[in-house]
């Protein structure tokens, strides 16, 4: 699998695919999630103040405004932890949302297996939407960096979509960390943290390259 990245000037991605070892919903999660999803937390990469901002910024770039239901998925997770409403989704989902709330980098994980190659990461149009969660509720995405396949967009720094979420039968997973130039190092650090769980988890990862203008999409 290869991914095509358009020309952007601040963000800086790591692309995981991830081979799981039986379906999701088979899948313990991680055993010390109850501490991760805690105060107590001792994630080894610090958090500082710099993330937020510069996380919106990259969001901003295309025109998306990221505040309110639209901030990124890294600071909703935040708020949830807050309010102590953080739980186990599944493994797959799990060990995103422990890195994400952790390095403060949005991270998407989609089921690979429904999405179409060929994939791409670039910024929508104005007016481009989708459904992200199973009631039907619609997020306008117009302006914001995003995850494509064949049929349209499917992921990105502030929710996914419900079109390429992962469920119980899901066996491979593609991930995209949101990172930026402007946070150096962060997104390496990211996601060799990311990995970590990954693994720990029993997950195979491999990290997909950008495609030359010659690769075959697939």
């Amino acid at each position: 699998m290869y991914m095509t990245i358009e020309p952007h000037p601040l963000l800086e991605t790591i692309i995981l695919s991830t081979q799981w070892p039986a379906p999701l919903g088979e899948i313990a999660t991680l055993s010390d999630l109850d501490v991760w999803f805690s105060a107590g937390a001792n994630p080894p990469l610090a958090r500082p103040d710099e993330v937020k901002p510069t996380i919106r910024d990259l969001l901003r770039f295309g025109g998306f405004k990221p505040t309110g239901r639209s901030k990124p998925a890294s600071e909703y997770l935040l708020g949830a932890l807050e309010k102590e409403r953080l739980g186990s989704i599944n493994a797959a989902v799990d060990a995103c949302n422990v890195a994400s709330l952790h390095s403060g980098l949005p991270i998407s994980v989609v089921d690979a297996d429904l999405g179409q190659a060929p994939w791409r990461i670039g910024l929508a149009e104005k007016g481009t939407s989708y459904v992200f969660n199973p009631t039907g509720q619609v997020i306008d995405i117009g302006g914001l960096v995003v995850l494509w396949d064949a049929l349209g967009p499917c992921g990105g720094p502030v929710k996914d979509s419900q079109r390429t979420k992962t469920h119980p039968e899901t066996r491979n997973t593609l991930s995209v960390i949101w990172g930026s130039r402007d946070l150096p190092d962060r997104t390496s650090q990211t996601a060799d943290f990311y990995a970590s769980l990954i693994r720990n988890l029993g997950g195979e990862i491999t990290e997909i390259r950008q495609a030359a203008p010659s690769d075959h999409l697939g």
